[in-house]
Formats: structure tokens, C-alpha cells, sequence
């Protein structure tokens, strides 16, 4: 064999197998993972992605490891916590709901990215396509937020038919996801004769003032718009619409889980999960650009009736029997 094919057998052999040369020395593989919101909101979050490279056939601890880092809510700290793994040298960084993932694809154009988002993966710049993204990125998307809020204002509407105020709850900090839901919510909102509020709240100290906007613009139900710092602080938030007797609708089942009254999108942890099984298979040598982003199958309505008793609502009999679970 001469020496030229010799070294091309060899550079081949490498690029099938990436990480051999790592396991041979008893280093494995590093996933950097980058969340949006605190490691104790985040928790759920991250167990369902290990459960995913499980799926993959990596187990975390023996086969990968994981490096985490948290923003608490914080979105201006992702560019610099995004920067600190890769200077970590990270095979594959996930970014954890939309600001991590843009943060995480603004930090490498070499490292894969896998990205868990909710809002629509081309308009927000993660990918330029879906069925072959190209380049370092590809991930899940929830398809929740802005896509969805049309649905969710019309269940809100068929539960209240007489309400004529809707509140928005939004966070400014997320500005690409947050005006992508106020354009969209507001022109649905427009074509069913109902006036929009947009309240706002970009940490935790500020949930009180907005539910006072709300309480002050009598608003006749709420509808919480879709960012990891809200899904963090979904206790808080649930408790609030119960102190001031608020009718909402939330994007996520965790949300009625947790005493919120109706829901209606795809599983979170499922597409976690999902990413975790996409970091992976690109362990395994797959190219992100390769692979198509993931896109829910199904969206569930879960309504608690408990709650429902609380605000003293009656259920309309055709919305109950389309809901996907009823907790009781």
C-alpha cells in the first residue's frame, strides 16, 4: 500500500469513529448543556434529555459527560455561558428553549448544536431549512408559542364566549419569540372581536405588577405566552391566577399539573427527550446538517376541574370531551 492511500485509509477511519481516540484513554465525550432558566427549573428538562442519550445508548456519567450551565432567568449571562463551554471543547452543545439555542449557535459555527425550541426554528434564524438545516444546528421544535396561540385564544373564547379582554403575558428580554407572539395573538385576536392585552414581566419580582395590569385593565382571562422563565416559575405563576380569580391558558401539561386550569400544546419533555437522543446519534458521527429538525406529532388539551371548581367555571360539555386528560 503506498504511503498516500495509507494516510487516507487512516484520516477515513478517524472521521467514521470521532470519539475513538478519547475512549481509548478513558476520557468520554463532553455535552455541554445550556439553560435558560435555573438547574432546579430546569431539572425535569434535563433528566428527560439524559433519558435520551440513554435511548442513544449513551448512559451519563459512564459513557458521556454532561457540563451544565444556567442563566437563572437571566438571558443577557447566555452569550458568555455559551462561550465558557466552548472554550470547554464540547462535542455537542444543547441549547435549552430559544434564547440558550441562539446563544449557543452564536458562540461556534464548528461544534454540532442541538437545539430544543419553541417558537419557529427558520423565522427565529436557528436553521435555514428543516427537512437538511445545513451547518452545526439542528434540534426539536415544540412548535408552541406564536404558533399556537391563535388555538389557545380560541379555547379560551369557547370556555369565556361573553369575554371581550384577553391579557398576553410576555417576557420583553425574549424579544424574538415575544413579538412573534404579540403580531401574531394580536391579529387573531382582531379577527374574533376581542381586545388584546399585552402585560409583560422579564423576572420573577414583576409577576405581581403585571397581574395588577391585569386585574386594572379588567381583563376577562389570561393567556401566559411561551418562555422558559414562565415554565420555570410555573408555580408562581399558577398561584397568582388563583389569587386574583384569572381564567388561564398555558402552553404546557406541567402547568395543569401544577393547579393551572387548561393547557393546550406538545410535551415538553418529550422533546427534550428527543434532542437527547439527537446528541446522541451525532456522538455516533450522524452530521447535524443532516438531520431534519423535529417537528410534535400531537398536542394534547388537559383541563383541571379542580381549579375549574375554583373559579367557579362550568366547563362547556363539548370542550370537556375534547380534552386529551381531565385532572380531577
Amino acid at each position: 500500500m503506498k504511503r498516500r492511500e495509507f494516510i487516507k485509509l487512516i484520516a477515513g477511519f478517524v472521521a467514521a469513529r470521532p470519539f475513538s481516540a478519547k475512549a481509548q484513554h478513558g476520557s468520554p465525550p463532553v455535552i455541554g448543556f445550556l439553560g435558560s432558566v435555573s438547574e432546579i427549573q430546569g431539572h425535569d428538562n434535563w433528566k428527560a434529555f439524559v433519558q435520551g442519550l440513554e435511548e442513544a445508548g449513551f448512559v451519563a456519567g459512564r459513557d458521556v459527560i454532561i457540563e451544565s450551565r444556567w442563566a437563572d432567568g437571566r438571558y443577557d449571562r447566555l452569550p458568555e455561558l455559551a462561550s465558557d463551554l466552548v472554550r470547554r471543547d464540547v462535542a455537542v452543545l444543547l441549547g435549552a428553549a430559544p434564547p440558550a439555542a441562539l446563544a449557543a449557535k452564536a458562540a461556534t459555527k464548528i461544534i454540532p448544536v442541538v437545539f430544543v425550541s419553541g417558537d419557529d426554528p427558520i423565522k427565529s434564524g436557528l436553521v435555514e431549512r428543516l427537512n437538511r438545516p445545513g451547518g452545526n444546528v439542528t434540534g426539536v421544535s415544540v412548535f408552541s408559542g406564536s404558533q399556537l396561540g391563535a388555538k389557545q385564544l380560541g379555547l379560551l373564547h369557547e370556555l369565556l364566549p361573553a369575554a371581550t379582554v384577553i391579557a398576553l403575558l410576555v417576557n420583553p428580554a425574549n424579544s424574538v419569540q415575544t413579538d412573534a407572539q404579540i403580531r401574531l395573538l394580536g391579529d387573531a385576536a382582531r379577527a374574533a372581536g376581542l381586545r388584546l392585552q399585552v402585560v409583560t414581566a422579564s423576572k420573577e419580582s414583576e409577576f405581581d405588577a403585571a397581574f395588577g395590569t391585569i386585574v386594572k385593565e379588567q381583563a376577562n382571562a389570561l393567556l401566559v405566552g411561551s418562555d422558559p422563565l414562565f415554565v420555570g416559575r410555573r408555580e408562581q405563576l399558577v398561584a397568582l391566577t388563583a389569587r386574583y380569580a384569572v381564567p388561564a391558558i398555558y402552553e404546557f401539561r406541567e402547568y395543569a399539573v401544577d393547579g393551572g386550569l387548561m393547557t393546550y400544546g406538545p410535551s415538553l419533555l418529550g422533546g427534550y427527550r428527543q434532542a437527547g437522543v439527537y446528541a446522541g446519534r451525532i456522538l455516533k458521527g450522524e452530521k447535524p446538517g443532516d438531520m431534519p429538525v423535529l417537528l410534535p406529532t400531537k398536542f394534547e388539551l388537559v383541563i383541571n376541574l379542580k381549579t375549574a371548581k375554583a373559579l367557579k367555571l362550568s366547563i362547556p360539555p363539548m370542550l370537556l370531551a375534547r380534552a386529551d386528560e381531565v385532572i380531577e
